[in-house]
């Protein structure tokens, strides 16, 4: 294991590890040792968002009554202390507010502990990502639009209290609240657009001015003294949530050397992370997005800091928003693949958590001055983090069609109203999930072949969602595709060969370093999808998996797939013994779901098995 680790992952990132480790070692033993790490910190101004509230009230007002008193009620149950955690689970922290409990374990970490001494994984309270939720102040997004809707009061006094409550119970750099450069750049953010509002409304006082300045320092000193382990260390989304904390920190401490350096930073960091083609580094659409939208709130705030990410990073972020585009299903959701903690970071839209319209259309806009949508709801986070002209801006003539994204490892055939999404990753940076050769497989909105999710980082079902059988491809005996170390470290990893994809069609080859080969090979016809797999291996047998959410049965060598007593699909099988079992599928953080997992049990011959799996769609 630890070869593998010093080959894929690289010597100098092995030794940053060691080197983190060996900090927060020496921090526990001699706790004094903290204040060589800390740096100064003076917050001068925090008025860095400029908003045009006039604008979003009657972009909110012309929403459906609907729509707004869904808005009212969830910043209703928002300033008592029950919020919508992770998109989609409500989460009730009492009131007042206790901000270092978990509502689902009942339990409370003890915020006299230095942050360092507190562990990522407890079995007892449970994932601390439930912990984190409420101090994000994601919820602030809710009561500021309720308040811009009715004009109520109450929005700004829940605003204020909430804040002064959080200070006086999160002294810096002790309890779980300061364990994450990434919530503490969150919560700057969050709480900057809120204050934003309500003082441009003529609401805030010195107290509330002075609390937000409180936030800001601590916030920017917990970045600002730990940013190595993001920069070095995981090199993914945090490390771009940091920065953009660094950028707000230095501006409103006035540091133009710390500002120039941060931007600085954010362009190599986007030309590392990003791919060609526009795929990102962590084999996510979730994170995807959640990192697009972190770059929309950069280039928002440039209108404060005079600066901007360059040209070269400007376009590699559009590519981004345009290969999510491509995969994009016509409702706005996309396959759920990889990784998904359930983090909309900047809820701005009655859109439901798996539309991706707002973000795409968003990032699109800012940067090419185009949008990809007709009007639609998802138009208000322009408003948000655009300019007052981005809604006037003309459409793009850009559609969909099979794309072959071969940096990223995905692969779309679409047709009509059906498309087939293929990810086969040659990895040059850690994987994600055991996902080679899964296929999503879509018609009429409707994902009849899906992703399982994550449900949880924490718990045993999430550590089981990122294996191989959770995916729709194949598991030889019991081996996975690549080997993994504790909840996130994979190693041993997979690689590819060639690989052929056109407008009908995908060939590719996955190689395990787990002793075996598959072969995939796609392709469309006009009633469906013909797949033809075959494997090399010294093994016995092998088992092909398909989840779908849908009602299956199996009569013979076909299964048959519907929804509700309506026929979709029909998969007729060219050997092997035909199972259906009971599998979870989690679209949002900490929610799961039972569906159906179709299993292809195949013996193994002198080392080979081939089968062909035709699948036909309702005419």
């Amino acid at each position: 294991m630890i070869k593998a680790i010093l080959k894929e992952y690289g010597v100098p990132w092995s030794i940053n590890r060691a080197l983190y480790s060996s900090k927060l070692k020496m921090m526990k033993m001699i706790p004094k040792t903290e204040i060589l790490f800390e740096k100064k910190v003076n917050i001068k101004r925090i008025d860095i968002f400029e908003l045009n509230t006039k604008n979003i009230k009657l972009f909110l007002e012309q929403l459906d009554q609907e729509d707004k008193q869904s808005i009212i009620e969830e910043a209703d149950r928002a300033i008592v202390g029950s919020i919508k955690g992770f998109s989609s689970i409500e989460l009730d922290y009492g009131n007042p507010i206790n901000w270092n409990y978990s509502p689902i374990t009942k339990k409370l970490v003890d915020n006299d502990k230095k942050w360092y001494q507190i562990p990522d994984f407890d079995k007892e309270r449970g994932d601390i990502k439930v912990i984190w939720e409420i101090s994000r102040f994601t919820h602030f997004y809710c009561i500021t639009r309720a308040f811009l809707i009715t004009e109520d009061i109450k929005y700004y006094e829940a605003f204020s209290s909430q804040i002064k409550s959080w200070i006086e119970n999160n002294e810096y750099s002790y309890g779980s609240n300061y364990k994450c450069g990434q919530e503490s750049a969150l919560r700057m953010i969050n709480i900057l657009m809120a204050y934003t509002v309500f003082k441009k409304h003529g609401l805030t006082t010195e107290s509330d001015d002075n609390n937000v300045k409180k936030i800001i320092e601590g916030g920017y000193k917990k970045i600002l003294s730990n940013f190595f382990y993001a920069h070095k260390c995981i090199k993914n989304n945090h490390t771009f949530s940091e920065i953009c904390g660094l950028i707000i920190g230095a501006w409103c401490c006035e540091d133009n050397h710390r500002l120039k350096k941060a931007y600085k930073l954010l362009d190599k960091e986007i030309e590392t992370q990003f791919m060609n083609d526009g795929g990102y580094v962590q084999f996510s659409f979730n994170y995807q997005r959640f990192t697009l939208q972190i770059l929309e709130c950069v280039l928002k705030i440039s209108e404060k800091t005079g600066m901007n990410i360059s040209d070269k990073s400007k376009k590699i972020v559009s590519d981004s928003a345009y290969l999510m585009y491509q995969v994009q299903d016509e409702s706005g959701d996309l396959p759920n693949y990889g990784s998904n903690d359930g983090a909309l970071i900047f809820p701005v839209t009655v859109c439901g958590y798996r539309d991706f319209r707002p973000v795409i259309n968003t990032i699109y806009c800012l940067i090419n001055g185009k949008r990809l949508y007709s009007d639609g709801k998802y138009n208000e986070e322009l408003l948000w983090f655009g300019k007052n002209s981005n809604l006037d801006c003309s459409m793009s003539n850009i559609k969909r069609e099979s794309k072959s994204f071969k940096d990223a490892g995905i692969y779309t055939l679409r047709n009509d109203n059906n498309y087939m999404m293929i990810t086969l990753p040659d990895y040059k940076t850690r994987p994600d999930q055991m996902d080679g050769l899964h296929i999503d497989l879509w018609k009429n909105k409707k994902n009849i072949f899906c992703d399982s999710g994550t449900y949880s980082y924490a718990t045993e079902l999430g550590k089981k969602l990122s294996l191989t059988e959770s995916h729709n491809t194949v598991q030889i005996e019991n081996r996975e595709q690549m080997n993994k170390h504790g909840p996130f470290l994979i190693y041993n990893w997979t690689s590819t060969e060639n690989i052929v994809a056109n407008e009908n069609s995908f060939k590719g080859t996955m190689v395990s370093k787990n002793r075996y080969k598959h072969t995939r090979s796609i392709e469309y016809h006009n009633k469906g999808y013909i797949i033809n797999d075959n494997i090399e291996a010294k093994a016995e047998y092998c088992n092909f998996y398909f989840h779908t959410p849908f009602d299956v049965i199996v009569v013979g060598d076909e299964v048959r797939i519907s929804d509700k007593q309506e026929h979709i699909a029909t998969m007729i099988v060219s050997k092997g013994e035909i199972s259906i079992s009971k599998k979870y599928r989690s679209l949002y953080y900490l929610r799961k779901e039972e569906i159906n997992c179709i299993n292809i049990r195949c013996d193994i011959s002198n080392d080979i098995c081939d089968i062909t799996f035709d699948i036909k769609f309702k005419n």
